[in-house]
């Protein structure tokens, strides 16, 4: 399964910076593949580890803030081990040229 999620504090100023280097510091302890991107984050696991430690970055962002704004976008495909990579390599290979990441 893949997840992206993106979290955005409200109501902390202009830069979320340190709110997000958290939440990454939190993403990367976790041992589970991700890729961050300039939009959010892409995880891959099962379903109860990725939505605990989806919960465990936004239970953190808001204990420095009023409001979290929490998005989750789900690809869930049973027999495909290591999307996070293969998914791109497979464009890839049909477009015939790396892409940028």
């Amino acid at each position: 399964m893949l997840i992206e999620f993106s979290i955005i504090p409200i109501g902390v100023g202009n830069s979320i910076g340190g709110q997000l280097a958290e939440v990454l510091k939190i993403v990367d302890i976790s041992g589970l593949p991700y890729k961050v991107n300039p939009m959010g984050t892409v995880i891959e696991g099962e379903w109860d580890e990725v939505m605990k430690l989806i919960k465990k970055c936004h239970r953190t962002v808001m204990k420095t803030g009023e409001r979290v704004l929490t998005t989750i976008s789900i690809d869930d495909r049973k027999g495909k081990p290591n999307r996070i990579e293969e998914k791109v390599k497979s464009i890839e290979r049909r477009i015939g040229k790396t892409l940028k990441k």
